[in-house]
């Protein structure tokens, strides 16, 4: 015997519950037109006949879904999954869920991504940026209001920046090591392939100029499993460089396996500093020495201007703030060996 599955209850039956018009009924669902008795009453019809809201129904019908996509570079980064845990807790502070997506360090695939998670209908985009602007962009933000953490998108009319400087991070870490007596540096980033042009690598140069340092600057996967392998190979030589200065913690976090396996003490042999200051990098043998960015401005910067975007009766100015970094100093950094 065949089992039928339990239909979903339509708009027309819970107007028929309430005595309304389907019309009143849509109105009522969305908040829209009606009183606040009607929105009640069918409130109470729906909770009864076990009525859910379809939000892509509702989006195709001229409503939000109620949904935002959330578009970071990766997961694999520790820094990056907090940047989530906190807007997702903005988000549901106003009654808004999320979709992820993880860009895996590929700026294509974020592209791609992103117009996926326009198909699904969200109501806006929160996006972390691992590439340049292009085409692509800029018609996504035409449809939908985007709004960016840590850079921009130059060149598209975004609803929204959360900018860091990183300008000034990376200038700030560099002079600390070059105070310590550093001169031969290693930076490892996971942006100079894909975005050569990025704010915090353009600083490297110019502040290694400044000081005179002997900056070379390397590209590596976010992660701690994928900076690993480049580490061993980076330290393994007698002309390894005295610092490493890691573009993200998670990266670090990798520089300090490969340190571990060959032999090399941290601050003695190689000092290590991060970018970031996740909560486990307090936690190390030695604790790291890193650049805090706070996650939670960020976020509710972040929702708030999306928001903004999403209320927005046409095309909304751009809103843009720049998070200034503190730099953090802790035992992985000391002076240069002799």
């Amino acid at each position: 015997m065949s089992t039928r599955a339990k239909q979903r209850p339509t708009i027309r039956q819970l107007a028929e519950r309430t005595g309304l018009s389907p019309a009143a009924v849509s109105y009522a669902l969305r908040g829209m037109h009606v009183s606040a008795e009607t929105e009640e009453r069918v409130r109470v019809a729906a909770a009864e006949l076990g009525y859910e809201v379809d939000p892509i129904a509702r989006a195709l019908a001229g409503g939000g879904t109620a949904v935002v996509g959330l578009l970071v570079g990766s997961l694999a980064d520790f820094w990056n999954q907090e940047l989530v845990r906190a807007v997702q807790r903005e988000l549901y502070a106003v009654d808004r869920g999320t979709l992820v997506a993880d860009a895996d360090g590929e700026p294509a695939r974020e592209l791609e991504l992103a117009r996926r998670l326009v198909d699904r209908r969200v109501d806006g985009l929160v996006v972390v940026p691992v590439g340049g602007a292009s085409g692509g962009w800029t018609a996504i933000a035409e449809d939908i209001p985007i709004v960016t953490i840590g850079d921009a998108l130059p060149g598209v009319a975004a609803a929204g920046e959360v900018v860091f400087d990183n300008k000034r991070g990376v200038e700030e870490t560099l002079r600390h090591l070059e105070g310590l007596g550093h001169r031969r540096i290693v930076v490892l980033s996971w942006a100079v392939e894909t975005s050569p042009d990025r704010q915090a690598e353009q600083a490297v140069a110019s502040s290694a100029a400044a000081l005179g340092l002997d900056c070379d600057v390397v590209a590596c996967a976010y992660s701690l499993n994928g900076s690993r392998p480049l580490a061993l190979e980076l330290l393994r030589g007698a002309d390894r460089p005295t610092a490493v200065f890691c573009m993200s913690d998670s990266i670090a976090y990798g520089v300090y396996v490969a340190c571990t396996e060959l032999g090399l003490a941290i601050p003695g042999d190689v000092a290590v500093a991060g970018f970031g200051d996740h909560p486990i990098s307090r936690l190390l043998a030695p604790p790291l020495t890193s650049t805090f960015w706070d996650v939670e401005q960020a976020a509710a910067l972040a929702t708030g201007f999306l928001l903004e975007g999403i209320g927005a009766p046409g095309p909304p100015p751009t809103l843009r703030e720049v998070v200034t970094p503190e730099l953090v100093v802790r035992a992985s950094t000391s002076g240069a060996s002799d």
